[in-house]
C-alpha cells in the first residue's frame, strides 16, 4: 500500500471508524503502585516515551476520527514534542487540533486532541465549568446545514458536583443537533451518566455497554465513552489492547445516515 492510500478514510461507504483514548502522556502504566513510583513522568521526561507514542500511532493508523485525553502540547516532560502533532504526522492523519486545557509554562501543556481524516468545516473550544479549571472538549464540525456530523472530545472532572455541571453544559450545546458523537474520558460510569436525565434527554446513550476500560492492566470500571446520536448506528463496539496507558482504548464503527453522509460532501 502506498503512503497516499494509507492516508484514505478507512471506511466502507457511509462507514467511520472511531477511537477515544486516555494516553497518560505516555506514561507506562501497569499496576497501582506505578502512580507513585512513577509519578516523576508527569513533570519530566523519559527516554523511551517518543518510542511509546511511535508505537500508538501504529494502532491509531486503522482510524478514521482519534479523540485524545491527557496529551501534552509540547514541554519539558514530552521532550518538547507536542503528541498530537506526532502521533498526527506518524499515523498520516492530514487534520490534527490540540485544546491546551491547563497551561503550566514549559513544565507541562496538558491537552485534549482530535487527528481526524475528514476536513472539519468549525472547529470550537469549550472551557468546561468547574471549580478548578482545566477541563475542556473540542468540538469538530464536519459538513454543512443541520446534517453535518458533530464530534465532540470531553476530558470530565472526577468529582460528581464539577462533573454534573459539566454534563449541563454539553447537553445545551448537544440538544438541537441531528448527528452527534460524544467520546472521551468522562470519568463517570454508564450508571451515572444514565442517573443525568438532562443529558440522557440530549443523547440516548447509545452503546448502552460500553466496554470496561479503568483501569488497563485490570479493568473493572468503564470510565471510557464513545455516545452516539440515534441516527448513527453502531457495530463492533470493542476495547483494544493496552498501550502504555492506565485507560484502554474503546473503538467504534459507526454508520452514517444519508441525509449526513451527503452532508459531508467530498470530505
Amino acid at each position: 500500500m502506498s503512503r497516499a492510500e494509507g492516508h484514505r478514510l478507512h471506511r466502507d461507504g457511509h462507514r467511520l471508524r472511531l477511537l477515544t483514548f486516555n494516553l497518560q502522556v505516555g506514561i507506562q502504566t501497569s499496576a497501582y503502585h506505578h502512580y507513585l513510583t512513577r509519578s516523576w513522568q508527569h513533570l519530566l521526561p523519559h527516554p523511551r516515551r517518543l518510542d511509546r507514542l511511535t508505537m500508538m500511532s501504529d494502532v491509531l493508523r486503522d482510524f478514521d476520527l482519534v479523540g485524545l485525553q491527557e496529551v501534552d502540547g509540547g514541554s519539558f516532560r514530552s521532550g518538547h514534542v507536542n503528541q498530537v502533532e506526532y502521533l498526527a504526522r506518524k499515523a498520516g492523519f492530514p487534520h490534527h487540533y490540540q485544546q491546551l486545557n491547563r497551561n503550566l509554562g514549559r513544565v507541562a501543556q496538558h491537552s485534549n486532541g482530535l487527528l481526524s481524516r475528514l476536513t472539519p468545516t468549525r472547529l470550537m473550544e469549550h472551557r468546561l465549568p468547574g471549580t478548578l479549571p482545566g477541563r475542556g472538549a473540542i468540538h469538530a464540525r464536519f459538513g454543512t446545514g443541520p446534517n453535518a456530523l458533530h464530534l465532540f472530545v470531553a476530558h470530565l472532572a472526577l468529582g460528581y458536583r464539577a462533573r454534573s455541571r459539566q454534563l449541563d453544559y454539553l447537553s445545551e450545546i448537544i440538544s438541537p443537533l441531528n448527528h452527534v458523537v460524544v467520546m472521551g474520558d468522562l470519568n463517570c460510569t454508564p450508571e451515572q451518566l444514565h442517573s443525568h436525565s438532562r443529558f440522557c434527554a440530549s443523547l440516548p446513550l447509545d452503546p448502552v455497554l460500553p466496554p470496561l476500560s479503568y483501569p488497563s492492566w485490570q479493568p473493572r470500571r468503564a470510565l471510557d465513552h464513545i455516545l452516539l446520536s440515534r441516527s448513527l448506528d453502531a457495530t463492533e463496539v470493542r476495547v483494544l489492547d493496552q498501550l502504555f496507558s492506565d485507560h484502554l482504548p474503546i473503538a467504534v464503527d459507526i454508520t452514517l445516515p444519508e441525509a449526513c453522509h451527503a452532508a459531508l460532501g467530498n470530505r
